[in-house]
């Protein structure tokens, strides 16, 4: 091989377990947010403003409701949403127990670098800045993203438990400050969670093939310059 021959190579990048986790997740979130919006349906208050003003209302005219199959769906919403919850609950919680055990954790929780290595990533995304972060597993900005996705998890679970058995579980709809702040994190940790697909995806889209096949067969190809 010539100098300077660039040489491709198998890189083992996410365990088997790290895969499991991710692809059981991605459909079970997806499901829960559906459910949840046959839920909403019944009762759409939420807006985007300030004070009086209001810049967009979260809801959708009646016409709309009913072309996507949304509308008087509000018993199947609640019955699919708390039987998908314990599945999302089962998973999210054995993810973090494996993290744990496996040391993953070293690999995703932010540390003092990785918020000044998020900006370098953001800035390097938008162009701004031309050189990359230095290759890593996970960079700054997906550390912190990933991170913020398990205490979201776990604001959704306790705030959902909330909304779930009031009475029951009278303690914890007081410590989210009542019924219908419970309801009102509930939601816009919803939100938050279509806002990180949405920016998983375009970033997934954006990083190519190789990355996304990581995530299916657990090793990545890296090219390297060998002597």
């Amino acid at each position: 091989m010539s100098r300077g021959t660039p040489m491709k190579e198998l890189v083992r990048k996410h365990p088997l377990a790290i895969r499991w986790f991710h692809w059981i997740n991605f459909p079970l979130l997806a499901l829960m947010i559906w459910s949840g919006i046959l839920i909403y349906w019944a009762y759409p208050i939420y807006r985007l403003g300030i004070g009086d003003f209001t810049l967009a209302k979260m809801t959708l005219a009646q016409e709309t409701w009913k072309k996507l199959g949304v509308n008087n769906r509000l018993a199947d919403g609640m019955a699919l949403h708390f039987f998908f919850m314990w599945l999302f609950t089962v998973n999210g919680v054995l993810y973090v127990v494996y993290t744990i055990v496996s040391g993953e954790w070293r690999e995703l929780v932010p540390n003092r670098r990785s918020f000044a290595e998020a900006v370098h990533v953001v800035l390097h995304d938008l162009r701004i800045r031309r050189y990359a972060p230095p290759r890593r597993k996970f960079n700054g900005a997906q550390q912190i993203a990933y991170t913020s996705v398990i205490v979201m998890g776990a604001g959704s679970l306790l705030t959902g438990l909330a909304i779930y058995k009031p009475v029951q579980v009278a303690w914890l709809v007081a410590l989210f400050g009542g019924y219908p702040m419970a309801r009102f994190l509930h939601f816009w940790l919803t939100v938050g969670y279509v806002a990180f697909f949405m920016i998983h995806i375009a970033q997934v889209i954006r990083a190519g093939w190789n990355n996304f096949r990581a995530m299916i067969i657990g090793y990545e190809v890296r090219s390297d310059l060998h002597e």
